[in-house]
């Protein structure tokens, strides 16, 4: 890819990902995204976002402050790899487009932003509050599954809008199954990074939790 505008202000234009999910907990799928799109995409950052409420997710989820910390561990070291709590301190159920609206308003004009996702997110994503405004204002940065053919969301193809598939290693990884594990008595360490394990561990998280 080119090198980094310019907006009119004469300030350096820089590429944003905006990586939001539940993180609860946060795995090495999650990180192995956020570094593709990154090297890929050519990030100046990725913006790690826990979600507060997401409305159509029916458990409720660990508390903030564990996925929080969880991130904070997982992506320690990585000095393009921010944490963004605006929807935490949310009050009420959490819109990607809202997120969205709020972290461009704080952003320069000349910036380009990139919402990363996944394939099963891209499938539904026209259920999602205001899908059609989201797709003016972001590059959707899809992850493929791994060995799955490609299919296009037919629903979105009235809007004009832009993306890009990210190509990721195989893996086994999410985290219903490192919950479910826990749940089980098991180890989760091969799918976490270690310092997220020795916090679960330490915390106590997912003990006896539902298998959902």
């Amino acid at each position: 890819m080119g090198g980094r505008g310019r907006d009119v202000s004469g300030c350096a234009s820089r590429r944003i990902g905006l990586f939001g999910g539940s993180f609860d907990p946060v795995h090495e799928a999650h990180v192995a995204l956020a570094r593709q799109a990154r090297d890929q995409l050519e990030l100046d950052e990725v913006r790690w976002i826990p979600a507060g409420r997401p409305w159509q997710k029916a458990r409720s989820l660990t508390a903030a402050q564990h996925r929080l910390a969880m991130i904070e561990l997982a992506i320690r070291g990585e000095p393009r790899f921010v944490i963004d709590e605006c929807e935490l301190r949310r009050s009420g159920a959490s819109y990607t487009l809202d997120t969205v609206r709020d972290s461009q308003a704080s952003g320069q004009p000349g910036d380009e932003w990139f919402l990363l996702i996944g394939q099963d997110q891209y499938d539904g994503l026209h259920t999602w509050l205001g899908w059609e405004k989201l797709l003016g204002r972001v590059v959707l940065a899809v992850a493929k599954r791994p060995g799955a053919a490609w299919r296009d969301n037919q629903a979105l193809q009235a809007v004009p809008h832009r993306l890009v598939i990210l190509a990721l290693p195989l893996r086994e990884e999410s985290s219903t199954h490192v919950r479910q594990l826990r749940a089980d008595g098991q180890r989760v360490d091969a799918l976490v990074p270690a310092a997220v394990a020795g916090y679960i561990d330490q915390h106590h998280l997912y003990r006896g939790t539902p298998r959902s």
